[in-house]
């Protein structure tokens, strides 16, 4: 009598990795870049305050204080999406700048109107609404930036849009999360680089790429 042997059946269930929103949204569909590096093609604003440097957006100089706000905004409007980009502030404490985002340019004016993922010392990682409500609208405890930002040189910085849902992260840390309660605030709009008012200083933006949410 042959003798079987029985080797009993294992299954393993293996759990997929946590990935967090803002991973889940690059898979599909692909991020695609919205500055060449090379020129400024899609953009407008000010080219005697933005250049382009080493693959970067410049704004500002570290010879010439920064008269007003500057403002280099795409001519495209997004709605929902998923923006990500390197962000370099140099000029000292002073020196600020950031991103628009959902943002729309006033009429015969310099400024432009929306939400700004903020940039410089006691502003890294907050939701700044400019020229609107005029006030960070939520944000990180700024002692915990410290250790976090990377003085003079680049940060990684990931802008999440969806409704009225509001999300930041610096640095792969989520700084904000903000849900939008005023019906009347737009959820459509342009990008901007800024760099802001100031002493000599300049803002530098490179890597910008953006996943279209597409609802």
């Amino acid at each position: 009598m042959m003798m079987k042997s029985l080797f009993p059946l294992i299954v393993l269930i293996v759990s997929p990795p946590f990935e967090s929103p803002a991973d889940q949204a690059t898979k599909d569909p692909k991020p695609v870049a919205i500055f060449d590096g090379r020129t400024f093609a899609g953009w407008e604003g000010d080219l005697k305050i933005f250049r382009i440097e080493d693959h970067a957006i410049v704004g500002g100089s570290l010879k010439d204080k920064i008269g007003r706000n500057e403002f280099l905004c795409t001519r495209k409007t997004y709605g929902n999406f998923e923006l990500r980009l390197k962000v370099k502030l140099l000029g000292g404490d002073a020196a600020n700048a950031g991103i628009q985002f959902r943002t729309k340019r006033i009429p015969d004016n310099y400024e432009v109107s929306g939400y700004q993922a903020d940039v410089g010392i006691g502003w890294w990682g907050a939701l700044y609404d400019e020229s609107r409500r005029n006030k960070v609208l939520t944000g990180p405890d700024q002692a915990k930036m410290q250790g976090l930002v990377r003085d003079g040189d680049w940060n990684d910085y990931v802008i999440r849009a969806e409704g009225k849902h509001i999300q930041l992260w610096l640095n792969g840390v989520q700084t904000a999360d903000y849900i939008e309660e005023d019906p009347n605030i737009e959820t459509t709009g342009v990008v901007c680089p800024q760099i802001h008012a100031g002493p000599p200083s300049e803002a530098w933006y490179k890597d910008i790429t953006i996943v279209d949410l597409g609802y």
